[in-house]
């Protein structure tokens, strides 16, 4: 049997590593007994080698409970434990993974997450209690040390905030610095806002030290019941 589907560049990337990007929109995780679970977004999971347990990833119980019912974020979550490989990926998204160190933290657009080790902690985050409103407009904030792995429609564009104010779709945010409190901005009338929010009614406005990821892209769109 012949065919460039069996090329090198298309086999399974054997590497000892924990997070490895078998492709630049597949990720690979190897586990052992031993090791952190890993929490990644349902449904992420594409394939996986060896003995594996997938369980549901609950809130936590107390605020994040609360902050799950009211806005529904955090609970499409699920935990990966057990030895072998497991391959994620989403959409044909490319897919980037960011070191967490000792005390870092990211803020991260629901949509946007892959995976993260569980070493990591993570809260549900509203934007300046604007979130209804503007949408829906709450993130996970992970703070810690461990690997996550996040996505981007398309090739993503690192803007610095220091320098001047800097005005974000919020459907194409993908990530940002913690330090950073994004401020809701309309440039539109009330009447703009019924239905599902975009750039062209109201951004996420970033100021100070610290850098925004945006994608070239606003997600897949919305289709309206009949």
């Amino acid at each position: 049997m012949r065919s460039n589907l069996f090329d090198a560049s298309n086999q399974e990337r054997q590497t000892t590593d924990r997070w490895t990007l078998q492709s630049s929109k597949m990720l690979r995780c190897a586990l052992q007994p031993q090791s952190p679970e890993i929490i990644s977004a349902q449904g992420a999971m594409v394939a996986y080698q060896g003995q594996m347990d997938f369980s549901y990833q609950g809130s936590g119980g107390g605020m994040k409970l609360l902050k799950k019912m009211a806005t529904g974020e955090g609970g499409n979550l699920m935990r990966v434990k057990g030895q072998g490989e497991v391959f994620f990926a989403k959409r044909a998204e490319d897919i980037f993974l960011i070191q967490l160190e000792g005390n870092d933290a990211l803020t991260l657009n629901t949509k946007n997450l892959l995976a993260f080790d569980s070493s990591i902690q993570w809260d549900i985050r509203s934007l300046g209690g604007s979130g209804f409103m503007a949408g829906g407009l709450f993130n996970l904030l992970l703070q810690g040390a461990g690997m996550v792995a996040v996505t981007s429609d398309g090739p993503p564009m690192l803007l610095d905030c220091s320098q001047q104010p800097t005005y974000v779709d919020p459907q194409a945010a993908v990530c940002w610095s913690a330090n950073l409190t994004p401020n809701i901005k309309s440039d539109f009338k009330m009447g703009s806002l019924i239905g599902r929010g975009s750039g062209e009614s109201f951004q996420l406005g970033f100021h100070g030290p610290g850098f925004v990821v945006v994608q070239p892209s606003e997600g897949a769109p919305v289709v309206s019941g009949s």
